[in-house]
């Protein structure tokens, strides 16, 4: 070991002595998030191409029922919020 060399990590790769690995596709060990694979902005390469896929995203859009579903659930949530602060609700009343 040199002086101005710096030391390598070590690495464990565990492999179980009786497993057979069927489906080729890998480690099942591996530490992955579970919407790893459809996510289409996590395997960019650079800031354009970071860019594009947000674009490209934000152009196909949400689906028509889960953007329902989220003004439902905020109109809810707003006034749950107006009724436990005792707001007077029938100002918006003719």
């Amino acid at each position: 070991m040199g002086i101005l060399s710096r030391r390598k990590n070590k690495k464990y790769s565990y492999e179980p002595r009786y497993y057979q690995n069927k489906d080729k596709d890998g480690n099942p060990f591996e530490i992955k998030h579970k919407f790893d694979d459809q996510r289409s902005t996590i395997h960019n390469h650079g800031l354009k191409g970071k860019f594009h896929n947000a674009l490209r995203d934000y152009k196909e859009g949400t689906d028509r029922i889960a953007r329902n579903r989220i003004y439902i659930i905020a109109a809810i949530l707003i006034l749950l919020f107006l009724w436990l602060i005792d707001f007077d609700l029938s100002i918006f009343s003719i």
